[in-house]
């Protein structure tokens, strides 16, 4: 009896996946697509949606957020409440759904300065950032990584 309890658990644990969700649990399903949620925000300020793409860089310091390329735009994705993190490493260029809250919102110098230090950009290039930029920001309360 316990070998075949045994067999069972084996057999369990082999049917089940690991994880690959971070924050609250999301689903594929109504993905929209990003030209859609531009021409939608101008009317209502902000959106809650679902998107996909493809991970260019990850936060390599905590993993709290992410640049994700989606068609010829690229979003810069924070998550909610500071509540969860995705891996520092090894998913660049992986796909990639989120969702959340998508709106336009100013960037002002000091977190682009802060965003470009964690990503390890060299003095010069911190130094170059001397204006707020006004530009299309999403905060993911769920994400899913391929």
């Amino acid at each position: 009896m316990k070998n075949i309890i045994l067999i069972f658990l084996i057999i369990l644990s082999s049917c089940t996946q690991s994880t690959n969700n971070y924050g609250e649990i999301i689903t594929k399903n109504n993905i929209s697509n990003l030209p859609s949620v531009i021409l939608e925000l101008k009317n209502s300020g902000q959106i809650e949606t679902t998107l996909s793409g493809k991970i260019i860089s990850t936060c390599p310091k905590k993993g709290c957020w992410m640049r994700v390329e989606t068609g010829n735009d690229t979003l810069f994705i924070k998550f909610k409440d500071y509540g969860f993190f995705v891996p520092k490493s090894g998913v660049d260029g992986k796909e990639v759904v989120f969702k959340g809250t998508a709106f336009y919102d100013t960037v002002s110098v000091a977190d682009q300065k802060h965003y470009a230090q964690d990503a390890g950009k060299s003095k010069e290039n911190i130094e170059q950032i001397v204006d707020d930029q006004y530009k299309l920001s999403f905060i993911a309360d769920g994400v899913i990584i391929e």
